[in-house]
Order: structure tokens, then C-alpha cells, then sequence
């Protein structure tokens, strides 16, 4: 054996539980596969599934799984976006269907790794958590025979007698916040231990974040609704355009509330060049918690909703709603409503249906079902040529209407869009030319139908409607919470350095004693001879340096540094 190779085993042997668990990190080592049947196996599997460099291959793994989730459309996220996707890529789809690459956060791979991360994550905290509690209850180990093989060392003569340094050492340490104790003829002190509480906080927040993630996933849910101003809302599933939820979610865990839109306000610039862009959206709203609860009026803002326990009520978008009347030949009411339209473009060019499904007799007493499509711009100008709003506020209206006769395909029990107009088994009405009847109205215009057929009025009344969507997420709450945990954690565990310091004053053979400090810390850095130095420095006032027995000059501390005396 080399002489390098002799003193590394001298200096382990030497410093024994000084120079050990600095850390509660398990040792890793090569793990060779046991030959003692399946209780051999399950250990030696348990062993490496709760090993750092598995928990940190399946975090790894948990994160390249998420990919494609966030690639392909997700049937529960968008179910019309991934029907697409099939239409478009007929040999991609069936082998995405097969992978469960259209439902990636409820697939068995995705699951599996999640859970085998949980567990590794849990297998290993445990251990780390009751080794760490062990150490606080327990005290920092006693100084090494050879205090000069340590990285930080330092010494000096003294006048003082052994038992003032000491004492004076504990008081220095303890007032440094050292977990300082006497030891023989040593004083013992570590300090750092945030270090290793962060550490184990962050990957215990891990744990929190993972539970969270799965509890959102699980009970979640996401609806939409529509509302015109003076439209009432409650928290029940019919009452929904568009609902989603986890698998796991009842329809009793929706929150009771209900709410009704009183009024909505939007306002814009009106010049330079971000003339039109939006300056706030507002929606005036009374809402009510429970069956019986106290009505309360609030308005709810873009990326400021209302929160009810665990449910949000976000203002997601925004378009208008002309009040349209329908009257039959005879000039009887079939038809009577805000009819709200879908926005094209910035300037809230819209359009939309008006369906009569119900009441509507034609000149000669036949049940018919009438459908207008709906054309509006908010803000016109004529000097354009073209039917594009120019503003997105309400500043020369126009709706445009094209109107059609015969069956809706409303009683065919196939859903159809309310936004849509099935043309199929209906007739256009055609003007005196024979071309498609058409007309733009002003608010209080009327497009009077052919052959005593009845009329549209588009009203001067012109209603906004408002979007919101509903959202429950009974794991937000503890995700933030295990997100920050996790920061604080981290920050800790590196910039947090564990170190210990030791002390030790004993009487020389010429009867003066010999002070000697030492220190080490988990990792090499400047900190720890920096430290040492400093404490070195205070406690050479309390016990100055005696003259050196082969000099008559006084002594001064020794500068600490790296690397041990030989």
C-alpha cells in the first residue's frame, strides 16, 4: 500500500464520528443483485427504488412523460381539439390511442411512474427524517485524537489555564448559535443544521406538490357559461354550456352558489396607436353562498375573480347581444330575446343564429320553424365598403340578417350548435329579384319577409353578454404552499453549509497550555476556515499567546489554513 493510501486510512480512522454524519444522505453504493431467494430480491429492489439516483431518474422520467401532454391535444382538455387531430392524422391516431397519448395524465405509464416517484420519495425521506431527529437529540461528537489532519486548523500557547479557554470557547460558540458542549479535554460544537432540515423540507414538499397535482387531476372540474346581462347562474351541472372534470369528481363536491350578471362594462382607446385595444373589462355581478345565503354585489375583473371556498369564477370573455323580435304574418310575437353573437376579430365583428322553433304559422296557417343568420359590427363605417367593425365599442351598430323557412332539424334528437344554422331542410326567402333576401339594419330597422310571411326588428336595446368560467381545484391551495416549501428548501440545502468546530486546551509538558481549533465542514469551502479564523481571533484576546519557549517574541495566532499540518 502507497504511502497517499496510508494516510487516508489513518485520517478516517482518526477522525471516527467527527467527520461523519454531516449529512442524513444515504451512501450509495454498487448494489450487486442477492442470492437469498424473493425476500432477498424485494430488499435489494426496495433498496434501489428509495435510492437518490432512482429518485432523481424517474423525476427525469415524470418530466419527458408530461411532453407529450402538452403537445397533443388531451381529450380531457379539449375534446373537439383531439377529434380533430384523429380526422387530420389517420395513421398517427390509432397508434396515439393505443399509447394513451390523448389522455397522457390518466394513462397507466404516466400513473406508474407517478406513484413509483411517490414511494421513492417517501422511501427515502422516512429514514432521512428519523436519522435527522437522532441528531438533533443527540450532541455534536467529540474532537479527533489529531486535530491537525482537518482542513481548517489552527493553534497557540497560552497563559490562561485549560479550563478558562474552555469555558471560554463554550460561551464564544454558544453566542455564535454552535451547538457547543464540553467533551473531555475538547470542546464540541456543529452548527448548520438548516441545511439538512431544508433539504429534507424540499423533497417532503415534493411529496406535497405530487399529492396536490393528483388531487387536482382527480376532483377537479372546469365548466363555461354564457351570460346576458340580466341572466341568473347556478353552481349546478345543467346549468353549464361546457363542463369537464377529474374521474373522481361527484356532483354533489360542486360548490352552492349562484350568481346573476347585473352589468357588464368594457372600455377601450379611443386613439393613437393602440386605438380599440382593451382598457378594462368589468362585470357587475350579485352573487349568494348556499341555498339561503345574504345577497353581496361585486365586480368581477380580468385575472381578479371571485373565490367561493374552492371556487373560482373567472371573466374570460366578452361580445354582444342584439335584442331581436320576430313577428308572424299576422303581427303576433313568435319571438322576443337577446341574442347573444360570437366575436370574429378584435373590433368584435360577431355573427350568430336566430332560431324560431315554436309559434310561428306561415300566410296560410302552416307550422314552420324560422332561422336568420345574424351578422353584427358594433362600430360601422360605410366609407370602408366592407362589413368589418372599425371599433369594438358600441358606436354605429348594424346587424346584416339573411332569413330561411322550414325545419330547424331541432327535433331530430342530433345536438346541434346554438351558433350554427342548419340549412338542409331549409328554404331561403328571396326578394322581389329572386336573389337571397338581405338587408342591414339599424336598431329599430325591420325586415319585413315576403308573402305575408312576418318580420325581424333588430331593437335599439343592445345587450353585452359576458363569459366566465367555473373553475373547482381542491389542491391549489397545498400546491402553492409545497411549491414555496419547496423554494425555501432548496435555497437552504445550498446555501446552507453544515459545519463543526472543536476546540481543545490542554496543559503542555513545560506547564503552558496549548490551545487548538479546528474545523470541517460537509463540503470543501472557504467558509469554514474563514469562520475558524474569526473565532480563532476572538478567543486569542480572551487568552492571549504566551512566548514560544525557542523565541522570546510574542506569539500570534496562527492563521487558519486548508489543509491539515503534517
Amino acid at each position: 500500500m502507497s504511502t497517499t493510501e496510508t494516510d487516508k486510512s489513518q485520517d478516517q480512522e482518526d477522525l471516527g464520528a467527527a467527520g461523519s454524519q454531516l449529512s442524513t444522505a444515504p451512501q450509495e453504493e454498487i448494489s450487486t443483485p442477492p442470492s437469498l431467494g424473493v425476500i432477498g430480491w424485494v430488499r435489494w429492489f426496495w433498496r434501489q427504488l428509495t435510492s437518490m439516483r432512482v429518485a432523481l431518474l424517474l423525476l427525469l422520467l415524470l418530466s419527458l412523460a408530461a411532453i407529450p401532454g402538452s403537445l397533443i391535444p388531451q381529450t380531457g382538455a379539449d375534446a373537439g381539439k383531439a377529434e380533430d387531430f384523429r380526422a387530420a392524422h389517420k395513421t398517427l391516431a390509432p397508434v396515439y390511442d393505443k399509447l394513451g397519448l390523448f389522455h397522457v395524465y390518466s394513462s397507466v405509464w404516466f400513473s406508474a411512474i407517478y406513484i413509483l416517484l411517490f414511494v421513492s420519495l417517501i422511501g427515502c425521506i422516512v429514514p432521512r427524517t428519523w436519522q435527522f431527529v437522532g441528531q438533533l437529540r443527540g450532541r455534536p461528537p467529540g474532537a479527533p485524537k489529531w486535530l491537525t489532519r482537518l482542513p481548517a486548523y489552527t493553534t497557540w500557547r497560552t497563559q490562561a489555564d485549560p479550563e478558562q479557554v474552555r469555558e471560554a470557547a463554550l460561551a464564544l460558540l454558544k453566542k455564535r448559535r454552535f451547538r457547543a458542549h464540553l467533551a473531555g479535554d475538547a470542546v464540541a460544537a456543529e452548527k448548520g443544521y438548516l441545511r439538512e432540515l431544508g433539504n429534507l423540507v424540499f423533497h417532503i414538499a415534493l411529496i406535497v406538490l405530487l399529492v396536490a397535482f393528483a388531487t387536482g387531476q382527480l376532483y377537479k372540474s372546469d365548466g363555461t357559461k354564457l351570460m346576458v346581462e340580466g341572466d341568473g347562474f347556478s353552481n349546478a351541472l345543467p346549468m353549464y354550456d361546457d363542463f369537464k372534470s377529474g374521474s373522481l369528481f361527484q356532483n354533489d363536491d360542486l360548490v352552492p352558489f349562484s350568481f346573476d350578471l347585473k352589468d357588464f362594462k368594457g372600455t377601450y382607446e379611443l386613439t393613437g396607436p393602440n386605438k380599440g385595444t382593451p382598457r378594462t373589462f368589468e362585470a357587475r355581478i350579485r352573487y349568494s353562498e348556499g341555498a339561503y345565503g345574504k345577497g353581496r354585489t361585486t365586480t368581477v375583473k380580468v385575472n381578479e375573480p371571485l373565490k367561493i371556498d374552492d371556487a373560482k369564477v373567472y371573466l374570460v370573455s366578452h361580445g354582444y347581444a342584439p335584442v331581436v323580435t320576430v313577428r308572424d304574418g299576422k303581427g303576433r310575437v313568435v319571438y322576443q330575446d337577446a341574442v347573444p353573437l360570437l366575436p370574429l376579430d378584435g373590433n368584435v365583428t360577431s355573427n350568430g343564429v336566430v332560431k324560431v322553433m315554436d309559434g310561428y304559422r306561415d300566410a296560410k296557417g302552416k307550422k314552420e320553424q324560422l332561422g336568420f343568420q345574424a351578422f353584427f359590427v358594433p362600430t360601422f363605417d360605410a366609407r370602408s365598403g366592407t362589413m368589418l367593425s372599425q371599433f369594438p365599442a358600441l358606436l354605429n351598430p348594424l346587424l346584416a340578417v339573411n332569413a330561411y323557412h322550414g325545419d330547424l332539424g331541432v327535433n331530430s334528437g342530433i345536438p346541434q350548435s346554438v351558433y350554427q344554422l342548419d340549412k338542409s331542410h331549409m328554404k331561403a326567402f328571396k326578394d322581389g329579384k329572386g336573389q337571397l333576401l338581405k338587408k342591414l339594419l339599424k336598431p329599430g330597422d325591420t325586415l319585413t319577409l315576403p308573402n305575408g310571411a312576418g318580420s325581424i326588428t333588430f331593437e335599439k336595446d343592445i345587450k353585452e353578454w359576458a363569459g366566465f368560467e367555473i373553475v373547482q381545484e381542491p389542491g391549489s391551495g397545498w400546491a402553492l404552499g409545497g411549491a414555496l416549501a419547496a423554494i425555501f428548501g432548496l435555497a437552504a440545502s445550498l446555501f446552507i453549509q453544515r459545519r463543526r468546530v472543536w476546540v481543545r486546551a490542554v496543559r503542555g509538558a513545560d506547564g503552558v497550555t496549548v490551545v487548538e481549533m479546528a474545523g470541517l465542514g460537509r463540503s470543501e469551502s472557504a467558509k469554514v476556515p474563514e469562520e475558524l479564523g474569526d473565532l480563532a481571533g476572538i478567543l486569542y484576546d480572551q487568552a492571549p499567546g504566551a512566548p514560544d519557549p525557542d523565541d522570546d517574541a510574542s506569539e500570534s495566532p496562527v492563521v487558519p489554513a486548508e489543509g491539515a499540518e503534517k
